[in-house]
C-alpha cells in the first residue's frame, strides 16, 4: 500500500471503474500548453456537466479574469459565462471536489505541491518534469530540492511515467502520473517497439536528431526564441546535456553510450520531427519492420504507423493530439531511419495529459482528442 493511500483511498475505484464524469481542475493556465488543456478539457464530452476550475497563483486577488480573457482563440460561443480563473488554495479544491488535479507549473512548483495535493486525496497529472525520472542521477538535472525527502522518494518511487502506449495499466491505478516531455515522447514511441523485440544493434549507437517548434520553450521570451533569433534559422542547442535525455535512458533501458540526442529550434511556432538512426541486429525486410510498429501499437489510437517509406510531416500532426511513425530501411536490411512527428504543445503535453486522465477514469483513450 502506499504512503498516501490511507488519505486517497476513497478514490480507489476512480481506476477500477469508469466514471460517467470526474471532476478536474488545472494549475497553471497562462502558458502555452496551458491554453491547450483548457481548450481540450472545456470541450470534453466527459466534462460537460463538471467544468474545470482554472486556478491562478496562489494568494492572488481575485480580479474577474476569465480563461477567454487569458486565451482568446479557445472561447466557446455557447452564451454561458466564461470560465473564471481563481486564486489557487486547497480549500477551493476541496469545496469544489475536486478529483483529478493537473499541474502546468514550473518543475520546482509542481514538486512543491504534488506531496500536497496527494494528501488531500487528490490524483494527479503533472505535465512537468518534476517526477518524470526516478534514477538521481537524471534527475539531478532539474536541481530539485525537497523539504521533506524523506516523503519525496516515497512519492516519487510510486510515480507513474505517462506514456499510455508503454503504461496503460498502471496509469489506470497512479495517484501521480508525469507526463513526459514532448521531444522524449517522440523518439520513444518510435524506438521502443524495436528496442523491446530485442532487434536494434544498440551497441552500435542510436542517434537521434529532433527538431521542435519555438513553443518549446515556453511562453516566457528569451533570447534565442526572440524573432530575431529564431526566424530563418536553425540552430542546435544542449548538445550532450538535453534534461529530456535521462526519459530516453530510464524508458528504452539504454545507456548514454548507447544513445546520441540532439535537439535542434525550428523557426516555426509548434511541432517536433525526430530522425533516429539504428542499426538492427541482423537484417530485416520493411514488412516485418512495419509488422512490429503496428502490433505494438495496435490498442493505441493516438500512434499512426506510416507503411514503409512514407515519411511523416510536422503539418500533418501539428494542431492533433497524434505521434506519427514512418521508416526507411536501407537496401542492406540493417541501417533504418526512424522519422516520428508530433505537437509539442498536444500529444507532446496536454493531449497527453488528457489521454492519460482518460485511461485513470477508465475512458476511450482518444476521447475528447480527435
Amino acid at each position: 500500500m502506499s504512503h498516501f493511500a490511507a488519505v486517497s483511498e476513497p478514490l480507489a475505484t476512480l481506476a477500477k471503474q469508469p466514471k460517467s464524469h470526474v471532476r478536474t481542475a488545472v494549475a497553471g493556465v497562462t502558458g502555452y500548453a496551458g491554453a491547450e488543456l483548457a481548450r481540450l478539457l472545456l470541450h470534453h464530452p466527459r466534462l460537460g456537466d463538471t467544468q474545470p476550475i482554472f486556478l491562478g497563483r496562489m494568494g492572488a486577488e481575485a480580479d474577474g479574469t476569465t480563461i477567454y480573457d487569458l486565451h482568446p482563440q479557445i472561447a466557446k460561443n455557447d452564451g454561458k459565462p466564461a470560465p473564471p480563473v481563481v486564486p489557487f488554495s486547497w480549500e477551493t479544491l476541496r469545496e469544489n471536489g475536486t478529483e483529478i488535479l493537473f499541474l502546468a507549473l514550473p518543475h520546482e512548483q509542481s514538486r512543491e505541491y504534488v506531496p500536497h495535493a496527494l494528501a488531500a486525496g487528490l490524483r494527479v497529472i503533472d505535465l512537468s518534469g518534476a517526477w518524470r525520472l526516478h534514477h538521481p542521477a537524471n534527475a539531478a538535472v532539474y536541481k530539485l530540492t525537497d523539504s521533506d525527502p524523506a516523503l519525496a522518494a516515497a512519492i516519487q518511487a510510486e510515480a507513474v511515467f505517462g506514456s499510455p502506449e508503454l503504461h496503460r495499466d498502471e496509469i489506470a491505478g497512479a495517484d501521480l502520473v508525469a507526463n513526459p516531455g514532448c521531444y522524449s515522447t517522440s523518439i520513444i514511441l518510435a524506438l521502443a517497439p524495436l528496442v523491446r523485440a530485442g532487434v536494434v544493434d544498440v551497441e552500435h549507437g542510436i542517434i537521434c536528431d529532433s527538431k521542435s517548434g519555438v513553443s518549446g520553450a515556453g511562453k516566457a521570451p528569451s533570447a534565442k526564441t526572440h524573432y530575431m533569433y529564431a526566424a530563418d534559422n536553425l540552430s542546435a542547442y544542449a548538445v550532450f546535456g538535453h534534461r529530456h535525455t535521462g526519459e530516453l535512458l530510464e524508458q528504452l533501458g539504454l545507456t548514454n553510450d548507447q544513445i546520441q540526442f540532439t535537439p535542434h529550434l525550428l523557426p516555426i511556432p509548434r511541432g517536433i520531427l525526430s530522425t533516429i538512426y539504428l542499426r538492427l541486429r541482423d537484417g530485416m525486410d520493411a514488412a516485418t519492420i512495419e509488422d512490429t510498429l503496428r502490433s505494438f501499437y495496435a490498442r493505441s489510437p493516438m500512434v499512426r504507423v506510416h507503411r514503409s517509406g512514407d515519411l511523416p510531416q510536422i503539418q500533418n500532426v501539428v494542431r492533433t493530439s497524434f505521434c506519427d511513425i514512418g521508416f526507411e530501411l536501407a537496401p542492406d536490411g540493417k541501417r533504418l531511419v526512424l522519422v516520428s512527428c508530433l505537437d509539442n504543445l498536444l500529444k507532446g503535453a496536454s493531449g497527453q495529459a488528457v489521454q492519460n486522465m482518460n485511461v485513470m477514469c477508465g475512458w476511450k483513450e482518444s476521447e475528447g482528442l480527435l
